[in-house]
C-alpha cells in the first residue's frame, strides 16, 4: 500500500487524479485496440460540442466544468487534429466559436459504440457499495455551497 493510500482525506486530490489517470491511460488503449485515433481528455469538448453544436470557449468551458486555458489547450489540440474549427459568431464578431469538422462527426459515428461499451464498463466499475458517481454528486453540490478553501479557512489550528 502506498504511503498516499494511508492518508485517507489529505490525499483525495491525488487519489482523484490516480483514477483518473488509470482510466484515461487504459481509455486511450481501448480506442487504440478499435483504431480510433483519439485522445480521452478530449472527450468532454468533443461531446459538448456535439451535442450542443457551436459553443463559444467560455460557454464551452462551464459546460465541461474546467478552467479556460485548459478548454482553449484541449482546443489547440483538436484544431491540430482537424477535429474542432473556430469561426466569427455572426451575432458579436468579438466572440469566436466552435464547431465539430466534417471529420470530426465522421469520427464520432465511429466512437459512438466504443463510448458505449466504455459506459457499461465504467458503470459496473463505479456501481459499488458506495457508488462512486453519487459520492461525487455530492461532493460537487457540497463545493457548490462551501468552497474547498472557505472550508479549509474556517478550521481552527491545532
Amino acid at each position: 500500500m502506498a504511503i498516499i493510500d494511508d492518508l485517507g482525506p489529505l490525499a483525495v486530490a491525488a487519489r482523484l487524479q490516480r483514477l483518473a489517470d488509470i482510466i484515461r491511460s487504459d481509455g486511450a488503449i481501448v480506442y487504440q485496440a478499435h483504431d480510433i485515433d483519439f485522445h480521452p481528455k478530449w472527450f468532454p469538448v468533443v461531446y459538448v460540442l456535439h451535442k450542443k453544436g457551436p459553443t463559444s470557449v467560455v460557454d464551452l468551458a462551464a459546460e465541461v466544468g474546467i478552467a479556460h486555458p485548459s478548454v482553449i489547450q484541449l482546443v489547440k489540440e483538436l484544431e491540430a487534429k482537424k477535429l474542432v474549427k473556430s469561426s466569427s459568431d455572426k451575432t458579436d464578431g468579438r466572440r469566436r466559436l466552435l464547431s465539430l469538422t466534417p471529420a470530426a462527426v465522421k469520427l464520432i459515428k465511429e466512437m459512438e459504440p466504443v463510448w458505449e461499451k466504455i459506459r457499461t464498463a465504467v458503470t459496473g466499475l463505479v456501481d459499488t457499495e458506495n457508488n462512486l458517481m453519487k459520492a461525487m454528486e455530492e461532493t460537487e453540490e457540497r463545493l457548490k455551497t462551501e468552497t474547498f478553501y472557505h472550508r479549509v479557512m474556517r478550521q481552527p489550528f491545532k
